[in-house]
């Protein structure tokens, strides 16, 4: 009787998705009629890190366009940056850059 052996090596080809990324996420924060344009300022250098001259770009942003994209990152940051901003009592959302 013959027997024929297979081959004992087996060839693997890695096969990786190609996918684009997920687009970031961004903070919003929304105008409301409670802060004061300094307190706003304030929030957005000592909790967000922005220089003055930027957060006082995005406070006017949001007083006048009542609105403004204050920080873009992971799903989990942004998370982060909603809560921090709401626990000092901003109005802030989360969204899916598009």
């Amino acid at each position: 009787m013959v027997t024929s052996s297979a081959p004992t090596t087996q060839e693997t080809t890695d096969v990786q998705d190609v996918t684009a990324p997920d687009p970031p996420w961004v903070t919003i924060v929304w105008n409301d009629p409670v802060n004061l344009m300094s307190y706003v300022t304030y929030v957005f250098q000592k909790l967000l890190g922005h220089p003055r001259p930027r957060a006082e770009k995005l406070m006017m942003d949001v007083h006048q366009k009542g609105r403004a994209t204050v920080s873009v990152g992971t799903k989990d940051a942004m998370e982060a940056d909603v809560l921090k901003l709401q626990a000092a009592g901003l109005w802030a959302t989360m969204a899916q850059d598009r």
